[in-house]
């Protein structure tokens, strides 16, 4: 059954935002992983809004989010160690 947006309360209507969110600042750690600054502030901000997110009924997709964007902090600290050890 497919829910109203208008009729939803406006803590869940962000709640559900957040999820999404966290899905898509996770997608953008992935592919920003390369450059470990930006990866792991993304890949931080979609823990946090999936977080935020798992108070929806949306709790699946933000704890997708959430496992993609920890996917991404390690992929980005796992880069800034091997740069580090060639580097010396």
């Amino acid at each position: 059954m497919e829910v109203d947006p208008t009729s939803l309360d406006p803590e869940e209507k962000m709640n559900k935002f957040y999820a999404l969110f966290s899905v898509g600042f996770s997608v953008l750690s992935l592919c920003a992983a390369i450059i470990p600054i930006c990866g792991g502030k993304l890949a931080l901000l979609g823990i946090g809004t999936g977080l935020f997110g798992r108070r929806s009924e949306s709790r699946t997709m933000a704890t997708v989010g959430i496992g993609i964007s920890a996917l991404g902090l390690l992929i980005a600290i796992v880069y800034v160690i091997f740069v580090s050890i060639a580097s010396n």
